[in-house]
């Protein structure tokens, strides 16, 4: 993706004055450069990842106030009543947006016309702009540390004097005065001047005339680009939600669609499975009250399921049949489990609860060795042996719930 570098000519020159761009590659390399009406860029403004408008000394204010060390919401509501006595009209219908705190305890501040920024912010937003940041113009001359930059473009002065000092000037078309008129700005400052490349010869020989102290240079986009890297100076979000990009909802409705319509199949399948899935539930819940009406017609139904367990149970009981997880079978099973062992274990106390045999050894009659050949054995027997600890074991049935 690229980003869109745009000098945006001064209001005053009117809607439809040609505006200035170079279309800058990830690696820093000029793909693209030249000159047009703004609304004629749309697809180089939708094809570029960010827009970077530079705006006209001229419509944009850069005042150094002494202010209150305010940050926040409290220094957005501190700011008008502040450059109010520093500027003409009403802070109201302006965008005010502040730089940093200076070690002197000013601050920067920049203002520019809302109802001018406004429409040409919404105007990139409307042609496909990603995001948008508006510079002040002379912030973007390349700064030079212990000097002056200044560029001079048909009757427009731009001078940049430190990181947020910075100036522009609307000037006749005379190359002698706009001349003197920087030098003097620029004061016993070295003075970087930079001109259109087609009118170095002439500002060359009226540089000779004017003395030393200033270097004059071809008026290039490498040099506006790398000025503009280093400011962070943005307009853009003086202006709130307006400066934000707005969502065309109308581009995804296709996909919004048929996310809805997906949402509302999977929901219709799951519900359809959900209904057969309760059909087949009450269908076996019918059929088991059914068979414990026939098979207990005269006992209230519960649980069934476990009422006819215990049904069962007892019924084998009744046949002679132990089951085995009743304590007959448990112990019994044990018994002849410890008989096999070389050393039986000492048995303290046994309990039969819950379906299992809660036994108490003594510790010292039993060895990792016999407890684990009495594992084997009960398991042999389809039961299982649990030692919580060496003298508490507990025995049910592999079968059987706990």
């Amino acid at each position: 993706m690229t980003t869109l570098y745009i000098r945006h000519p001064a209001r005053a020159e009117g809607e439809g004055a040609p505006c200035r761009f170079a279309v800058v590659g990830d690696g820093g390399t000029i793909e693209q450069q030249g000159e047009g009406a703004l609304r004629n860029l749309t697809d180089i403004v939708a094809a570029s990842r960010r827009v970077v408008l530079l705006l006209a000394g001229t419509d944009v204010n850069l005042l150094s106030l002494q202010m209150p060390p305010l940050t926040g919401a409290r220094l957005k509501a501190a700011l008008p009543g502040l450059v109010e006595e520093h500027i003409l009209g009403d802070p109201a219908d302006c965008v005010l947006v502040a730089g940093p705190l200076t070690g002197d305890g000013t601050r920067p501040i920049a203002v520019v016309a809302r109802d001018w920024l406004e429409p040409l912010v919404r105007t990139l937003l409307a042609q496909g702009a990603r995001a948008v940041t508006a510079l002040p113009a002379q912030l973007c001359l390349p700064l030079q540390p212990g000097g002056v930059s200044a560029a001079l473009n048909g009757a427009e002065l731009l001078l940049r004097q430190s990181q947020f000092g910075g100036l522009g000037l609307a000037l006749d078309a005379n190359p002698a005065s706009a001349l003197q008129t920087a030098r003097v700005l620029a004061g016993d400052a070295p003075l970087t001047l930079y001109v259109p490349r087609e009118q170095l010869g002439e500002y060359g020989v009226l540089l000779a005339e004017a003395g030393p102290g200033t270097v004059l240079e071809a008026d290039d986009w490498a040099h506006w680009i790398a000025g503009a890297k280093s400011t962070t100076f943005d307009l853009v979000p003086g202006l709130g939600s307006a400066g934000a990009r707005q969502t065309d909802w109308r581009r995804w409705r296709v996909a919004i669609a048929l996310a809805l319509l997906g949402v509302v199949v999977n929901l219709a399948g799951i519900n359809i499975e959900w209904l057969r899935l309760r059909g087949e539930a009450d269908a076996v819940r019918t059929q088991m009250t059914q068979t414990f009406r026939s098979v207990y017609p005269n006992l209230p139904m519960v649980d069934p399921v476990a009422q006819m367990r215990q049904g069962i149970a007892r019924a084998k009981a009744g046949s002679g049949q132990i089951g085995a997880d009743e304590f007959i079978y448990l112990a019994g099973a044990l018994g002849d489990a410890s008989r096999e062992l070389a050393r039986p274990p000492g048995i303290t106390s046994i309990e039969y609860k819950e379906r299992a045999l809660r036994v108490r050894v003594k510790p010292e009659t039993v060895d990792p060795a016999a407890l684990r050949q009495l594992q084997t054995a009960l398991s042999a027997r389809s039961l299982s042996l649990e030692a919580a600890a060496p003298d508490n074991w507990l025995v049910r049935s592999t079968g059987a719930k706990p």
